[in-house]
């Protein structure tokens, strides 16, 4: 490991920690958009993965599937198989979102499940930092 990795991961935690708090405000008093919440819960997630892969490698592919970040961070450290599904579900607002159409509206209940879902995946990758 060295200094430029970690600085590079810390950064990737601390754009993260932005769209966490950017979350907690809009679930608090229910303002603003759900569909925003869980858009930036997957952002969240994905922010933690990547900074996990520039902790652990030298860099990966700019991507942004949940599902092929985690992959990357299974070849480094099988444990993160645990979050399969969650990076499966929280995959889906990634576009879902962002587009109308033939989308459901997201509800409140359903931008806090996906919000418990980046924090398990921040919770696992922090660990791994430490």
């Amino acid at each position: 490991m060295n200094q430029k990795n970690e600085l590079n991961a810390l950064e990737w935690v601390n754009r993260a920690k932005d769209d966490e708090r950017s979350i907690k405000a809009i679930l608090k008093d229910e303002s603003g958009a759900p569909s925003t919440a869980c858009f930036l819960s997957q952002q969240m997630a994905e922010k933690y993965f990547k900074a996990f892969l520039v902790y652990s490698k030298e860099g990966f592919q700019k991507i942004h599937h949940l599902d092929r970040l985690l992959e990357l961070c299974i070849e480094v450290d099988p444990t993160f198989s645990e979050l399969t599904e969650d990076a499966i579900l929280l995959n889906d607002y990634y576009i879902d979102t962002r587009y109308p159409g033939d989308v459901q509206e997201f509800s409140f209940d359903e931008a806090r499940e996906a919000f418990e879902m980046a924090q398990k995946i921040k919770e696992v990758v922090m660990v791994k930092l430490r």
